[in-house]
């Protein structure tokens, strides 16, 4: 008599309702599949895959505080098999396809849904097959952490349109919520992200976090005026003005030094 084989402890990670929802349902015509949970950002995506251990993650790339790439880094146990989640993103596309690993294109319909998951449900059961993906996966994070370390750019969705700004034309940011509002000349963009993450993503050298909310550009700023208790009003060349925090008061020291 043939054994049915074990199910699949699957867990979605994705910060839009909806878009878990439409996955929840998706997963639930499958009786091989566990639905173990769900997880809306990416820190408590490393608590639960740390905890539960799933064999299968539906891993959205793009999230405020962790990306998808950043949670697989903060795992410290072997990464589960991983179906990764993305709107339109040609970095992420190209290294997928270049790594063989599985992904989702949002909006994805049904068909594409279940190639993906028969992809993610044979590897899961052939233990040669998991030890390449281990491999592949491992090369992707590598280049995920090259490619942010110094993006000459940064690409800008909204309305209808995607806005590419050089690094080098930015004055300074602020955080705005899960928002960066970015100056850039006489424009500004929104981009969702959070400012703890920014700091990741740009060179080190160019920019600096000069408060809670706030960072320059090293080579925009054009003069230091002390506020007291460690904190400056700092000048930009356009005639801005940023305020920096006293707990970052060491970062702008460095700038005096230089």
């Amino acid at each position: 008599m043939m054994t049915e084989p074990p199910r699949l402890r699957t867990l979605i990670v994705d910060d839009e309702p909806l878009a878990r929802e439409r996955l929840r349902t998706l997963l639930g015509d499958y009786s091989d599949i566990e639905l173990i949970g769900e997880c809306e950002d990416g820190p408590a995506a490393v608590e639960a895959i740390a905890r539960e251990r799933p064999d299968l993650v539906f891993l959205d790339v793009q999230m405020p505080e962790l990306t998808g790439f950043q949670v697989l880094e903060r795992l410290e146990s072997t990464p589960p098999g991983v179906i990764f989640v993305t709107a339109y993103d040609q970095y992420a596309i190209r290294a997928f396809d270049v790594h063989a690993l599985d992904y989702l294109l949002k909006p994805f319909d049904r068909e594409r849904f279940e190639r993906a998951l028969a992809r993610a449900r044979s590897n899961a059961r052939d233990a040669g097959r998991r030890a390449e993906l281990r491999r592949q996966l491992r090369a992707l994070l590598d280049e995920a952490a090259d490619h942010r370390a110094g993006p000459g750019r940064l690409v800008i969705r909204g309305r209808g349109r995607i806005h590419f700004v050089a690094l080098e034309d930015i004055e300074y940011m602020e955080a705005a919520g899960n928002y960066v509002r970015i100056h850039s000349g006489e424009d500004t963009h929104l981009l969702r992200e959070t400012l703890t993450r920014m700091v990741e993503r740009l060179p080190a050298g160019e920019f600096v976090r000069v408060s809670r909310s706030a960072i320059v550009r090293i080579d925009q700023i054009d003069q230091l005026k002390p506020r007291g208790h460690g904190r400056y009003l700092i000048g930009m060349r356009s005639g801005a003005s940023v305020g920096s925090g006293r707990s970052y008061a060491d970062n702008v020291a460095r700038l005096l030094d230089a």
